[in-house]
């Protein structure tokens, strides 16, 4: 048994060696500097596209960061309510009156949605086609949550860093919240799982194939999704943003500049007070990640366990005579330290990445078992996974 889990740490160790020197640099959270927003004769035109559904707790404050903007351009949010049952779309017209600016805003209702769509694309491209057929100039779409607050220069730095690095997709990972027990336990862990999954510094760079975005916030060129095929496209993914990324940087024959950075300043309304709102969060698409395939569920989970929960089971129980695993796990929380930070939070949390990998571990399972039960993909009382042959 020993030797067993001897050998075992030494794989782990070996693995965190290749994550930390041969993964893009993953583990580094850092914003992107602040660009200097020199005086110009024209900005380009955006139109914002907020898909909402019962989110009257939060759509009134997200609006209102979009009317705020100081943006020099032209500038119009459209909210699209899809199917509320809680006041959003009245929540979302009463910030605009409070802002004395309600011709800045529309708000759509959403018509049924229709097979083979999910829903959030399918009130995005509402959203988008009423930018057409209300002539509203737009040479970039904001695709943001409802629940997402912005900075007032958020809007001009997205453009001002599309056009300065001629990027067709500028995407922010927004600060999610983080002051409950559990989101301090468990969201940094979200964000560094993304980012290992899809380091940003290959999303950036236009030769590497990796293409990722945060759906939260993403300015894309309106040619280039127009190009890529609309935003029909990808009506049926529930991974919706990557999946755009994917679209934006490979259509045609070329790949085409693509950014996607963690937030300095955009936020994440949305409260996360227990864990079971945070097991949902994952268990929502995380077996959809794995392409609904047993075999990458079993690999995920074994990887996991060699990767996560090895090195700590290994190191109490070797003791002394489990160096590669101290040194793993050493290793592990010198990566995860630069999320922490990232959050405010302790480097003290770190040792307990392992215990957090076992939650997200659980969290995927979930996810396969509301597959195969025909639950897959529930957001909003809305299963959107497709159902299983049977």
């Amino acid at each position: 048994m020993a030797v067993v889990l001897f050998l075992l740490s030494c794989l782990s160790l070996l693995i965190w060696c290749v994550l930390l020197f041969a993964r893009g640099g993953f583990w580094r959270a850092r914003p992107a500097a602040p660009l200097t927003l020199e005086p110009r004769e024209t900005w380009p035109a955006v139109a914002a596209v907020v898909p909402a559904r019962n989110e009257v707790d939060v759509i009134a404050q997200a609006v209102t960061t979009l009317l705020e903007q100081d943006y020099p351009g032209e500038f119009h949010v459209i909210v699209v309510d899809d199917h509320s049952t809680d006041g959003t779309a009245d929540a979302a017209r009463a910030a605009a009156l409070q802002l004395q600016c309600p011709d800045r805003l529309t708000v759509l209702s959403a018509k049924p949605l229709p097979p083979g769509w999910s829903g959030k694309v399918w009130a995005q491209s509402q959203g988008i086609e009423a930018v057409r057929t209300l002539g509203l100039p737009a040479d970039f779409l904001l695709l943001t949550d409802a629940d997402i607050g912005h900075p007032a220069d958020a809007v001009a730095q997205l453009v001002a860093r599309a056009d300065a690095e001629k990027r067709d997709l500028v995407s922010l990972m927004v600060r999610l919240r983080c002051d409950s027990f559990w989101e301090k336990a468990l969201i940094p862990a979200f964000v560094f799982f993304f980012a290992k999954l899809y380091p940003f510094s290959w999303v950036n760079n236009p030769r590497n194939r990796t293409a990722a975005a945060a759906g939260g916030c993403m300015l894309v060129r309106r040619s280039a999704l127009e190009e890529a095929g609309g935003i029909e496209s990808i009506r049926a993914e529930l991974i919706d943003d990557c999946s755009l990324a994917a679209r934006i940087k490979h259509r045609g024959t070329g790949r085409h500049p693509i950014r996607l950075d963690v937030a300095a300043r955009s936020v994440s309304l949305r409260p996360y007070d227990s864990w079971r709102e945070i097991w949902n969060m994952i268990a929502r698409t995380a077996f959809t990640q794995l392409r609904y395939s047993p075999l990458l569920l079993a690999g995920t989970l074994l990887g996991m366990t060699i990767i996560y929960l090895m090195p700590p089971v290994a190191a109490l129980v070797l003791g002394p005579q489990g160096a590669p695993a101290w040194l793993a796990w050493a290793l592990m929380c010198c990566a995860y330290a630069p999320m922490l930070s990232y959050y405010r939070r302790s480097p003290l949390w770190a040792p307990f990445l392992p215990l957090v990998a076992l939650f997200y571990v659980g969290a995927t399972f979930a996810s396969a078992v509301r597959y195969w039960r025909g639950k897959g993909g529930q957001w909003k009382a809305r299963v959107q996974a497709p159902v299983q042959e049977r």
